[in-house]
């Protein structure tokens, strides 16, 4: 029987990216990525890291160097407790500067290859899979593999690729995700389903992606283009003979009444501003919970919950310190104690919330 493999690609998905990674001591695993693939294994998924190295192309790190990284990546996760079953990877890239790897793979994402080879050698069921990672390759090349496909959708000051060019490639990934704890999520989720709704599953329309930016440019085009309103409001010709006709003075007040009649019935093409701005005010909402669902799926805190323990004894000081001020017998000494707790106390919440910033 065939085994179902969720593929990851591996920086800025497992690990952090500072660049061209060339040394042992760069890995740094990303929050959470430990403790979702456990969750991932425990489904039944073999992990697979399906990863591009041009740098070795470019002369930047040996395959030796990139042996020992993706060791080191190993070492990391199974000091957690987590671990991956394969790592793939495509040294080519057909600008690089070493003859050996200057060239053109059909492993190189997007180009399948590599999901196709370890769908090869471990008899892995691409239908039954996934393909998780950053950005339009991964997703690419999950879908010409038969894979379901997860975008990683980074915060956009984390973003190294606008999310505009998934939509300008043609590439729409099946579901998104703020990071791999909330893609393991969707995984659930989507196993849960009826077996109906998981064939009928579609894309995510790439409209609801659109800039916010972009749609209050095409609103202001349209509410600033004269043209198009005028054309929506001809003068009536009736209007002529009637104006020409009241020789009385007392009747010039209805010509601008006339005149304005018109006015109050918006055209057609006034309404055009309405919709984009429910389209602008759609985009901002979406914004709005992609940030929330950043929040949701951040990592826990031990410095931020014990900062708000310590909090709570703040108040707890203060209450006392109440306590000895309104006793019949006040003592000075007892009511600058608790006072003197309270500050301490309140200083060491400072700290922790500090130290929780600097993380």
């Amino acid at each position: 029987m065939s085994e179902k493999a969720i593929f990851l690609d591996r920086d800025d998905t497992l690990i952090e990216d500072p660049g061209y990674i060339n040394d042992p001591k760069q890995v740094k695993l990303l929050d959470g990525v430990p403790e979702a693939l456990i969750q991932l294994k425990a489904l039944g998924y073999k992990l697979i890291v399906v990863t591009n190295q041009s740098a070795v192309a470019h002369g930047i790190v040996t395959e030796k160097v990139l042996g020992e990284i993706h060791e080191r990546l190993k070492q990391l996760l199974t000091d957690k407790n987590a671990s991956l079953d394969r790592i793939y990877y495509c040294p080519y890239h057909p600008e690089g500067v070493i003859p050996k790897y200057c060239k053109e793979s059909n492993s190189r994402k997007p180009s399948p290859g590599m999901l196709l080879k370890a769908a090869d050698e471990m008899d892995i069921d691409l239908g039954q899979s996934w393909c998780v990672g950053n950005s339009s390759r991964d997703i690419e090349a999950g879908l010409r593999a038969g894979c379901k496909t997860i975008l990683i959708d980074m915060p956009p000051a984390h973003q190294k690729q606008p999310a505009s060019s998934l939509s300008l490639a043609g590439v729409n990934p099946d579901y998104k995700a703020v990071n791999i704890k909330e893609a393991v999520n969707i995984v659930k989720k989507y196993l849960r389903s009826p077996a109906d709704q998981q064939k009928q599953a579609q894309p995510i329309p790439t409209s609801q992606t659109e800039s916010a930016s972009q749609v209050a440019e095409e609103v202001s085009d349209l509410a600033e283009s004269p043209e198009r309103i005028e054309v929506q409001q001809p003068a009536p010709e009736s209007q002529e003979p009637e104006i020409q006709q009241t020789e009385p003075p007392k009747q010039p007040p209805e010509s601008p009444k006339q005149t304005l009649e018109p006015q109050t019935q918006p055209p057609a093409e006034q309404q055009i501003p309405a919709d984009k701005t429910e389209a602008l005010l759609s985009s901002i909402l979406g914004q709005l919970k992609n940030m929330q669902r950043a929040e949701m799926f951040g990592e826990f805190s031990i410095m931020r919950l014990m900062a708000g323990i310590v909090q709570i004894i703040v108040l707890f000081c203060l209450l006392v310190t109440v306590w000895f001020l309104m006793s019949p017998e006040r003592q000075d000494n007892s009511v600058f104690i608790a006072l003197g707790f309270a500050i301490v106390f309140q200083l060491m919440t400072l700290t922790f919330y500090i130290m929780q910033g600097k993380k």
